[in-house]
């Protein structure tokens, strides 16, 4: 076992997890009894989608975020696949579309619509058909848009162009065809210009994603890697596996020497898969075991002994899976830097749990959220294809930002038109050289208003509208239901970003008396 140093100087020491209660988990929830060692869950700030069990094909459910509680046993499915769904993976460029891969060797690309859905979704916007044998894995490209990455039991890696107007593709725009083994794990680095990838064949190797060349191949005689991550912008590999003894060990690896991994970690005896998630903002390592219920974390640095150990978030309940929630769907209000969705296969549970960092001050803490990738790319895949390397497009996470867009909530509804007041209307008009409007002319409109308003009074029928009956079937009333749980909470969220940007104002007023005081 590893030492782990007693007190170390951090601001991330005292960072500890903070579980769901019940009414806000996601119960009754059929997860895949897959063998697979993968994730089983992807998730944005819109939808959590989680591989479920299907007795003809492979399918997904795709949820709103907010829409916690029982689901209904009739709750529509993503199905489409002949084969079990094995992985699935969100655009990180557009929250309304997902990927997922499947034993009938094709990925499909699904446009998930914005309302809720009423009935399965049979029907993909693409189909990609290449691999030979069943796809275990992809994903997206981190800075490109429209670029995904697969890889199957073929042994092969295939990237696909999506920015055609095809619905079948059936020719990938380049097949990287270096592996002895199944392909265990990816992982690009931040701008999208290098791939690592684990093997069967217990090796590392970092591709040229374009070229499909091998740059560096590390042969693992004492350390077994299961998954691989790059370590952001630290020049940094970090993998999972065991060692010679069996135990599971994590292992730091020099990004330019793969020759022998710069640091070892042993971790315990038990069989499970370490998934690794590295958070690139915070500098932070989060491990988590696959049949079991902890998740470590660690600050990562570029100096020995490069992971230093904090704490872990002990649990009795073990998951199957994990999904993480991207940084701009985060609660930066209550300090919250990391977020995992955990799959409890035994109760049919999705647990949401928060990573939270302990402050007294309520304000917006810029230390701890510096600018993170966005929503929108930086390059065009015929960009990417021809060589372009850039990378993410950063954004402030501060509630109200503009470079941010506020977090959307479902049902989306339109933005009602904003509201000025009649003095500004009035000196508007005058600017433009026009006549104000008079307060007599002001009352035409109103006075079509209220008779507007009269009229839709008598198209009531025993107190309900006419337009908008009430609900005949069970189903219908939890729509209505669920519609308007998600129109509270979009209102709550609406109200702590006001409340946390008047806070924000009243600080600058005080800091600015206080400045004037003092000149």
């Amino acid at each position: 076992m590893s030492w782990h140093p007693q007190y170390r100087s951090s601001k991330f020491r005292h960072v500890f997890g903070k579980p769901a209660s019940k009414e806000n988990c996601y119960d009754s929830v059929p997860i895949t009894h897959s063998v697979q060692d993968n994730h089983f869950c992807a998730v944005n700030p819109y939808f959590i989608a989680v591989v479920t069990e299907c007795s003809c094909g492979g399918a997904f459910f795709v949820i709103p975020l907010h829409q916690t509680g029982k689901l209904d046993p009739h709750y529509p499915k993503v199905c489409g696949h002949k084969g079990n769904v094995l992985d699935i993976k969100w655009n990180p460029f557009n929250d309304f579309e997902i990927a997922s891969c499947s034993e009938d060797t094709t990925i499909k690309i699904w446009d998930i619509p914005k309302q809720l859905l009423t009935k399965n979704l049979t029907v993909c916007k693409k189909e990609l058909i290449g691999h030979t044998r069943r796809v275990g894995l992809v994903e997206w490209h981190p800075t490109a848009a429209n670029i995904l990455f697969s890889s199957g039991y073929d042994y092969k890696v295939m990237v696909w162009n999506l920015d055609t107007k095809e619905s079948v593709i059936m020719n990938p725009v380049r097949t990287i065809g270096c592996h002895q083994g199944v392909i265990l794990s990816m992982s690009f680095n931040t701008n999208g210009s290098l791939l690592a990838t684990t093997c069967k064949d217990r090796k590392i190797r970092i591709l040229d994603p374009r070229a499909g060349a091998v740059l560096q191949e590390a042969n693992c005689t004492g350390h077994r890697a299961n998954k691989v991550l790059f370590l952001g912008d630290l020049n940094k590999l970090l993998s999972t596996g065991t060692s010679r003894w069996n135990n599971r060990q994590l292992a730091v690896w020099d990004q330019d020497n793969l020759s022998v991994p710069l640091s070892e970690v042993d971790l315990d005896g038990s069989s499970g898969v370490l998934f690794p998630f590295y958070d690139v903002d915070t500098k932070m390592l989060y491990v988590v075991g696959k049949g079991d219920g902890n998740i470590r974390y660690y600050e990562v640095s570029a100096d020995k002994p490069h992971l230093s150990y904090l704490t872990e978030y002990r649990s009795l309940t073990p998951q199957k899976g994990i999904g993480i929630m991207p940084k701009r769907g985060l609660d930066v209000t209550s300090c919250e830097i990391f977020r995992f969705y955990k799959l409890i296969t035994t109760k049919g549970l999705i647990e949401p749990i928060s990573m939270i960092v302990p402050r007294r001050s309520e304000s917006y803490q810029e230390d701890i959220y510096p600018p993170t990738a966005g929503a929108q790319p930086s390059l065009t895949a015929q960009e990417w294809l021809r060589g372009m390397n850039k990378g993410p497009v950063l954004v402030s996470l501060r509630p109200c930002s503009e470079l941010l867009s506020p977090q959307p909530l479902l049902p989306e509804r339109p933005p009602s038109e904003p509201t000025t007041p009649f003095n500004q209307k009035e000196k508007l008009v005058v600017e433009d050289g026009q006549k104000p409007f008079s307060r007599m002319e002001e009352k035409v409109p109103r006075q079509a208003a209220e008779h507007r308003l009269e009229e839709k009074k008598t198209r009531l029928t025993n107190g309900f509208d006419i337009e908008c009956p009430p609900p005949k079937t069970e189903n219908e009333l939890l729509q209505m239901f669920y519609r308007q749980q998600e129109e509270i909470r979009r209102l709550r969220e609406l109200l702590t970003q006001r409340e946390v940007q008047a806070k924000q104002l009243e600080l600058e007023v005080k800091n600015s008396r206080m400045s004037s005081e003092r000149f």
